[in-house]
């Protein structure tokens, strides 16, 4: 069962717009004790400062200012902080980019302000926020990333996945918009074991997240291994 949350969502917003620094400020006051903002700023050197001496457990990047979707692989590569992202912007290629990346998701401005205080918590609880009719693009990017990569070596790495792992990987599968809550409960396991798995997945295949696992499961018809 998932333990209630016990202390408040550390987030900091790389932004230099004012007005949406601004908004987002006032919606952190608003939804405390479930968000605190652990910082404003609207540059990457001290956005990058900030990572290395405060906890900070989401990172929210403006993606319509001067801090594109390149600052997002530097700021994961300093800190274990759950990058989302934040646009007005409508355009497809930026969002599946912005992913690609390295972000659990993105956040449309045009959303309400609800949806991004959802958007921080899942990300939070390592889940990933993206549109349903993103998903099949991305996967695709990176199955093809992947197979431009070493096959044999692949193929050596699934060989070591142990049974139960198998079959989370054919679970997690069946779904992508699957929390992990859901995906313990058909497997009939906690969460804490479920991350257990996954971590160890992981290691051996060489990705990072269920965004990298989903692809790399597909591509390699690992689901039918189970």
């Amino acid at each position: 069962m998932k333990m209630p949350q016990t202390k408040p969502i550390r987030v900091m917003l790389i932004c230099d717009h004012q007005i949406v620094a601004w908004g987002f400020e006032r919606l952190v006051q608003s939804t405390h004790p479930r968000l605190e903002l652990a910082g404003v700023t609207a540059d990457f050197t001290t956005a990058a400062q900030m990572l290395v001496a405060t906890p900070i457990d989401v990172i929210l990047i403006d993606l319509d200012g001067s801090n594109g979707v390149e600052t997002i692989a530097p700021l994961s590569a300093l800190s274990e902080a759950k990058v989302l992202t934040l646009t007005g912007s409508r355009d497809i290629a930026l969002r599946d980019s912005a992913v690609l990346a390295g972000a659990r998701g993105v956040v449309a401005k045009s959303e309400p302000a609800e949806s991004l205080v959802k958007a921080i918590e899942k990300v939070h609880e390592d889940e990933l926020w993206i549109d349903r009719s993103a998903t099949g693009r991305i996967f695709r990017q990176l199955a093809e990333k992947k197979a431009s990569q070493f096959e044999t070596a692949d193929q050596q790495k699934i060989s070591t996945l142990t049974r139960r792992e198998l079959q989370t990987v054919a679970e997690i599968t069946k779904d992508a918009a699957a929390t992990g809550k859901l995906i313990a409960q058909r497997l009939n396991i906690s969460e804490n074991t479920l991350r257990n798995h996954l971590n160890s997945i992981y290691a051996k295949l060489g990705l990072s997240s269920r965004l990298e696992l989903f692809a790399y499961a597909k591509l390699h018809a690992i689901a039918g291994k189970a």
